[in-house]
């Protein structure tokens, strides 16, 4: 027989939702200051971290090779037009008829956004879509749900390679097993759902459908972390940290997941710090800074090529307007 439940703990557990529900509330309506305490918080704890070897951190942050930061700009740059077209093939799927262009145009937006903050980049890059094709682009909630199979797939590579942390963080060896275990359950559920449920929200679950889509966003995922990889490895190498690539994956997941809290453009730094600390504070810390920047740079050149081929018809009609 079960125990009858206390009339005290009956009465706390509305109240204790509505705590919850208010956090929330206030949490949502104050992202922004959340945010920037967040980003200054891990900051001054990043800089009085290493203030001690401030000298060491600014020799280098000077020691990478311009063309090595180079390449990793183009292999960020790289990994945003992976993702833009993985997001172009689930819009697609989710009955979206935005040519590849508009899309990347709007995705460039939502990445610079990324910048400061994951949630932060993908509204911008809902919104800019409907705004720019409001009749030809998905509603916002689809929009949404056509955001899940990319970060299925991410998480489940992200749970595949995890195996790369129990050296770095000393996981227990079965953990990345079960990471592996869970991210593919993920994807088998996502694909159920997305064959027995058609309507509304559930139409952005639409490329798990097929075996192409899946496929296809497979790929693409793929090699944008293999870029990612690369780009680790190489600012690692560039300035002076004894990585290998499993560090440099080890690297990877962890601004994944510290990328989920408001930390801005700390995230870097921050995550070189907690997976490769080992090696030299100072060192990974300006490798993180490093990535951070180059990242920064690659949006930007991402955002500038949408501006300017965004005006190019413009300009092209103001010419043809002009008297000959």
């Amino acid at each position: 027989m079960l125990p009858a439940s206390s009339p005290r703990l009956d009465a706390s557990l509305p109240a204790t939702a509505g705590s919850v529900a208010r956090l929330r509330f206030w949490l949502h309506r104050h992202h922004a200051a959340v945010t920037v305490t967040g980003c200054l918080l891990v900051a001054g704890a990043l800089a009085l971290g290493i203030w001690g070897k401030r000298t060491d951190f600014a020799a280098a942050l000077q020691l990478a090779p311009l063309w090595i930061l180079a390449v990793a700009i183009v292999l960020h740059i790289a990994w945003l037009v992976a993702r833009s077209e993985a997001w172009h093939v689930c819009v697609d799927a989710a009955g979206g008829k935005v040519s590849r262009r508009r899309l990347y145009r709007a995705a460039s937006l939502g990445y610079l956004g990324n910048t400061f903050n994951g949630q932060f980049g993908l509204a911008v890059r809902i919104a800019a879509l409907r705004r720019s094709a409001p009749r030809e682009s998905p509603p916002p909630s689809v929009l949404i749900a056509a955001e899940l199979p990319i970060v299925v797939v991410e998480v489940s590579l992200a749970a595949l390679a995890s195996i790369t942390l129990v050296g770095p963080l000393g996981v227990p060896w079965w953990v990345p097993l079960l990471c592996l275990a869970f991210g593919l359950a993920v994807v088998a559920v996502l694909t159920r759902v997305a064959r027995d449920h058609r309507d509304g929200f559930w139409k952005g679950f639409a490329v798990m459908r097929g075996l192409q889509g899946r496929s296809s966003i497979i790929g693409l995922m793929v090699f944008a972390v293999c870029a990612q990889i690369a780009r680790n490895w190489l600012v690692l190498q560039g300035i002076g940290v004894d990585s290998s690539v499993l560090d440099a994956t080890a690297l990877l997941i962890g601004v994944a997941v510290i990328g989920l809290l408001p930390v801005g453009p700390s995230l870097g730094a921050a995550a070189a710090v907690v997976i490769l600390g080992a090696n030299g504070v100072a060192a990974t810390a300006a490798a993180g800074a490093l990535l951070t920047a180059t990242g920064a740079v690659g949006a930007l050149c991402f955002a500038s090529w949408a501006l300017v081929d965004r005006l190019r018809p413009s300009a092209r009609s103001l010419a043809a307007s002009l008297p000959s």
